[in-house]
């Protein structure tokens, strides 16, 4: 039995920044309106610090993307080559190419109030650029810089030993899906779709396991769970929330494998594969705890330098203010247009007027306005339902959206640009059941709450 000597520093290394990492984003902590985490703490102080000039900072930092994006278009693939992180994050797609060029108009035109009032009122610019995008830049900021403290230290490694007994017999997945799902929920849903295509390639996981994971465990992040509950007034409940959030996921979480169309994915390793499967042995000597400690001390020992941890906090930050800022700004803007000027959203929820009124839940018409309109994106049912005066109403509104997970601006996107078998017809299913199965959960516990 092979016990590497690990010196005290090893240890430190894995214990203080995991456990700064677990503090920053997961400890309910107390302020004056109420509970939330640390992280939230330190955002809301800049945005206020700042307040005046975040409008203008976030218009600079979505068009500084559309430009940067049309130099990577127009130069081709060898575009920013020298530096792989800006070649990544500015050479798009002709679709997200139009999509940045058209956010940046869109933000000009709201600074500036230029163009018809439907672009940059109240209700419409306005809210984006003036409320929502203040709370990302500001939750961005932090959460981006800090992640590397839950990401690279050696907690994902302890955590996915650990979840393996849990994972296969639950979920039908291998033991390292739980850090996926976990990279996801600390991160960004985008991080646990590009560790499921990428393991999936590398032939950790069958197209069903990849299908699954990808749909059902790339949560959306503590981060944007906190912007969503604070874009609807709640912010104070952001624990109750968080929980709420997680039983309905994990019931969620539950069905969705067994059910089609996940579960009628092969179960077969994609063909580039070698390896096919992983193993998932305790070797001798350890048991389930001392294994994944070792592993995570081996993690946490191969981070050697600081300037590293910032570099690559500073790559988040980019990676989500002008990866996702734009993307908000630009379908955003055009889904709240639809839904302020227009019936089509009325339309589209109308059936669930009558399950929401049978749920008893205050003002179900309004409501059911947002049940659908997350399928575009995910903050759109909150920044709709932000007006609706019921607080149990805009609970259930905000927690629904979380747990639907498939939004085509973000996650629903990336998974029909990666290697993952799921087509748009999958994607749609998925949301409706998420939405089916997630709804009843949401507001029963919401009634218990309020």
């Amino acid at each position: 039995m092979n016990h590497y000597p690990y010196k005290m520093k090893d240890h430190l290394k894995f214990i203080i920044p995991s456990l700064l990492g677990i503090f920053l984003f997961m400890t309910p902590i107390s302020t004056g309106d109420g509970m939330t985490i640390p992280i939230a703490v330190l955002a809301g102080w800049v945005q206020t610090a700042l307040s005046g000039q975040l409008s203008a900072i976030m218009m600079l930092i979505i068009v500084l993307t559309a430009i940067m994006t049309v130099i990577a278009k127009i130069k081709g693939s060898e575009a920013f080559s020298a530096t792989p992180f800006f070649h990544e994050l500015f050479y798009k797609s002709t679709f997200w190419t139009v999509t940045r060029v058209v956010a940046a108009v869109f933000a000009v035109m709201v600074l500036f109030g230029i163009g018809p009032e439907a672009v940059h009122g109240e209700n419409t610019g306005q809210m984006l650029l003036g409320d929502l995008l203040h709370v990302l830049f500001a939750v961005f900021l932090f959460a981006g810089l800090f992640l590397p403290l839950l990401m690279n230290y050696g907690l994902l490694e302890l955590f996915g030993t650990l979840m393996t007994k849990v994972m296969r017999p639950l979920f039908k997945l291998p033991g390292r899906s739980s850090i996926d799902s976990l990279a996801s929920w600390v991160g960004d849903g985008t991080i646990g779709v590009l560790l499921t295509s990428k393991q999936y390639e590398e032939g950790y996981y069958t197209k069903r396991e990849a299908a699954v994971i990808g749909t059902t465990f790339s949560l959306v992040s503590i981060t944007f769970t906190l912007v969503v509950i604070s874009e609807v007034g709640l912010g104070h409940m952001f624990v109750p929330f968080y929980l709420t959030v997680l039983a309905a996921g994990f019931i969620a979480a539950l069905i969705m494998p067994r059910i089609p169309p996940l579960s009628r994915k092969a179960d077969t390793y994609t063909g580039e594969s070698t390896t096919g499967g992983i193993d998932e042995d305790i070797p001798e000597g350890y048991n389930v705890f001392t294994f994944g400690y070792k592993k995570a001390l081996d993690r946490a020992r191969n981070e050697k330098s600081v300037y590293k941890f910032f570099k690559e906090g500073g790559q988040n930050i980019l990676d989500m203010w002008m990866g996702v800022a734009p993307i908000v700004m630009a379908f955003g803007l055009i889904a709240l247009i639809i839904a302020e000027f227009t019936p089509v959203f009325s339309w589209l929820g109308a059936p669930f007027i009558p399950l929401l009124e049978l749920m008893q839940v205050p003002y179900a018409e309004a409501a059911s306005e947002t049940m659908l309109i997350g399928f575009a994106d995910m903050f759109l049912p909150s920044v709709i339902g932000a007006t609706i005066d019921a607080e149990i109403t805009r609970f259930i509104i905000a927690a629904l959206s979380v747990t639907q997970l498939i939004y085509m601006s973000e996650v629903g996107g990336l998974l029909l640009g990666s290697k993952v078998p799921v087509s748009m017809v999958d994607l749609f299913v998925i949301f409706l059941l998420r939405t089916i199965i997630t709804l009843p959960i949401i507001t029963l516990i919401a009634h218990l709450i309020f």
